[in-house]
């Protein structure tokens, strides 16, 4: 084995993915396609309804735009990715199965079932479309908020369609492999009922509750910690994609809310009653309910759920600080786990919850300390 010059970065492996690929969709998942992609040398052409999108995405280095480049210079693409929202995510599919009788056409639309069967009305050729869903996004939509490490370490669902060749199905795992995501293999109608549980009923609830604010006096919002940060974080997401989302997956998503709905009868009616026989237990239960769920979601890197213990720094909210922690753990030789941020409303301070295993977090208290942070015992 040939010897690496001392200090020179290892070379980004080839891509399995070949080129060109025709990126149909300029919008934040499409982009972030193509920049990562464009990362591995693979050559990435944009196609967008929108000039101004296809325009930006190709002025961050995502792919060059079809309709900046003369027609005839655009190239026959091996794969074609179709990244527009789920309402017409099916015609477009269709459209381009038939435009590119050769090439491979995938999907990327959080919805499988619903396209499926779209495509499949449309007589297109199945054996060459593979429906697929990253689990990757942002609250913010668009070209500009693209990244090419968004799929890095995240699932990238692939829906067989049920005639799919295995020459589709190879490009579809290429695709989420050479971007860093990690494969995972579902039926169409499987995923939609995972999703509507995982993700579409999270934003469901966190709207609902972001809702509950918007007459709420300025003055009470200020007491308000990192609870109700964290809870509604994603109801910023954007309200038009939603309506597409929901509207294509509404019986899964029904069926998650009808057991949403019993709990919630549940409470009210325990709590309507605070003090009648059974009912301090009922309340219990259904927290512990709670507790038992949220400690299935898989743990660090997709392994099984682990306990883990906080520290908790004080932090100046000054530049830098945030940055010499994290440095200063590292230095100390604990591996941190996971990192909370909750700012003090008014003060010039925030907290930083760190979370390290049980055995390391005495050794970090001590060491911090000792290095004049103060830890929140």
């Amino acid at each position: 084995m040939a010897a690496r010059t001392p200090g020179a970065e290892p070379a980004t492996p080839p891509a399995a993915t070949e080129g060109p690929v025709l990126v149909v969709g300029a919008g934040l998942l499409g982009a972030s396609i193509g920049l990562g992609l464009r990362h591995l040398g693979v050559e990435v052409w944009l196609q967008d309804a929108s000039p101004t999108a296809e325009a930006v995405a190709e002025d961050i280095g995502a792919g060059r735009s079809c309709r900046a480049a003369a027609e005839d210079r655009v190239p026959e693409p091996g794969l074609v990715v179709v990244a527009v929202p789920p309402d017409v995510a099916a015609e477009t599919v269709a459209r381009a199965l038939e435009e590119h009788p050769a090439a491979v056409v995938l999907d990327v639309a959080s919805v499988k079932e619903a396209v499926l069967e779209g495509v499949r009305a449309r007589g297109a050729d199945l054996t060459r479309y593979v429906g697929t869903h990253p689990m990757a996004g942002r609250e913010r939509s668009g070209p500009v908020a693209a990244r090419g490490e968004l799929f890095t370490s995240m699932p990238w669902v692939v829906c067989d369609s049920g005639s799919s060749s295995p020459a589709a199905l190879a490009a579809a795992r290429h695709l989420a492999v050479d971007l860093g995501a990690t494969v995972t293999f579902m039926d169409a109608r499987e995923h939609d009922a995972t999703v509507a549980l995982i993700s579409h009923l999270p934003q469901v609830m966190s709207s609902l509750l972001a809702s509950r604010l918007q007459e709420t006096p300025l003055h009470h919002l200020s007491l308000a910690g990192q609870g109700l940060r964290d809870t509604t974080r994603i109801a910023a997401s954007d309200p038009g994609l939603w309506v597409q989302i929901l509207a294509a997956n509404a019986g899964p998503v029904v069926a998650a809310l009808h057991g949403v709905r019993e709990d919630l009868d549940r409470l009210i009616a325990t709590l309507e009653a605070p003090r009648a026989p059974g009912a301090r237990l009922d309340i219990a239960q259904l927290m512990a309910e709670g507790n038992a769920g949220r400690a299935r979601i898989p743990g660090k890197h997709g392994g099984a759920p682990r306990a883990f213990e906080t520290v908790t720094v004080l932090v100046g909210d000054v530049p830098g600080q945030l940055a010499r922690l994290l440095a200063e753990i590292g230095e100390i030789g604990v591996n941190l786990e996971d990192l909370r941020l909750e700012h003090s409303p008014g003060q010039p301070v925030g907290l930083a919850e760190v979370s390290v295993l049980p055995h390391r977090r005495k050794e970090l208290i001590e060491a911090l300390q000792e290095r004049g942070w103060k830890v929140v015992q």
